[in-house]
């Protein structure tokens, strides 16, 4: 294949993304359908998956996320990055394999880990990790207890990390729409009843990633997943896949029917939660994210985008006698824009609150 020639700019990466991540327009698709084309959602907080669907889905019921989180054809674990994702069943067992290396990296790698470890058997470790998890769902807390007295001559807490080389999940009811409980994990196979795979294919995901969030560069590859050696593997996939290049001259790649709609297509006014692959999972983030707009900025905070891009940020206060949809806006929206930032922050209340009947969208500047 020859050396990419067609340049795309960046508010044509901003539509192809918007197309991909179902945020050019709201599709009529089942919830895991949807999660599993996003390739997993971001899950640190347990509202931002729903509504991160909220924004993709038409008519989208949350209960149809929560039932499945509670008949288990959905889970709540630590995968890409490192950090926690809500991803269907069959992808909690084919990608935990492939992302096993970050969180060996991440998490037991460190000299801390390696040094309460000591002459200690790190089979003896895992072996009474997985017994007291398939035995009873446990917090990280208890788990720390549980090493504290087993090993009390060790760093129990450093020691707890070994966690992340078994395959966990998080139980419910934590993750369930209008219910709350404690990040207790278990085994997998405990509550799956079936093992991952033994097969670990880094090419497929990076294809799947493409699909979702291409074009995209090694680099970005890398952000979003935290594999390394991903220069390579898209040297040995390039055959198959489709170059272009950046404005900056970064080459990207593709597969081959990834939607491209024109930079002019219009983007509707779309609220992303607080963490959202489609705002977090590149490295270079010019596509969503302009100069001078910052990111994560406090806790708390989502997103809203206005054009396809990051234009302000949000926060929902609710009380029994209203919601109020606070937006505190990057750059001077204009009366349109503001028009239907409203409409759409009155939808997300409503969704979010539907028990109060006074609900507002309020403005304000950031800083």
């Amino acid at each position: 294949m020859s050396r990419p020639g067609r340049v795309l700019t960046t508010r044509a990466l901003n539509r192809a993304l918007l197309e991909r991540q179902l945020l050019l327009r709201r599709r009529r698709l089942p919830a895991l359908t949807a999660v599993e084309r996003l390739v997993g959602m971001q899950a640190q907080v347990p509202r931002d998956p729903y509504v991160a669907l909220w924004s993709r889905i038409e008519r989208f019921r949350p209960e149809a996320l929560s039932d499945a989180i509670e008949d288990r054809r959905a889970v709540r674990m630590t995968l890409l990055r490192g950090t926690l994702h809500l991803v269907t069943a069959d992808d909690a067992l084919a990608l935990r394999p492939v992302i096993q290396p970050v969180l060996e990296r991440s998490f037991v790698g460190s000299s801390l880990f390696r040094r309460a470890v000591g002459g200690a058997d790190a089979g003896e470790l895992l072996g009474f990790l997985r017994a007291r998890l398939e035995e009873r769902p446990s917090t990280r807390a208890e788990l720390v207890d549980a090493i504290r007295e087993r090993w009390p001559d060790r760093d129990a807490d450093s020691l707890s990390y070994a966690i992340y080389r078994l395959d966990t999940c998080q139980v419910t009811p934590r993750g369930l729409w209008g219910r709350s409980g404690p990040a207790a994990f278990t085994t997998l196979d405990r509550w799956l009843g079936r093992s991952p795979s033994t097969a670990a294919d880094p090419g497929a995901l990076v294809l799947r990633y493409l699909g979702a969030f291409g074009p995209a560069s090694p680099a970005d590859l890398r952000a979003w997943s935290g594999l390394t050696g991903m220069r390579q593997l898209l040297e040995r996939l390039r055959s198959g896949l489709r170059p272009f290049r950046g404005e900056d001259g970064r080459e990207l790649f593709d597969v081959p029917q990834g939607a491209l709609p024109g930079p002019e297509v219009p983007a509707p006014v779309r609220f992303l939660p607080e963490y959202d692959n489609a705002a977090i999972g590149f490295k270079d983030r010019s596509r969503i994210v302009p100069t001078g707009v910052p990111m994560l900025t406090e806790v708390g905070w989502g997103s809203v985008l206005v054009d396809g891009f990051i234009a302000a940020r949000w926060r929902l206060d609710a009380e029994r006698s209203g919601a109020t949809v606070r937006v505190e806006s990057f750059r001077r929206l204009t009366r349109s824009e503001r028009a239907e930032v409203a409409e759409e922050g009155n939808g997300l209340a409503a969704f979010l609150a539907p028990e109060t009947a006074a609900r507002e969208v309020r403005f304000a500047s950031f800083g």
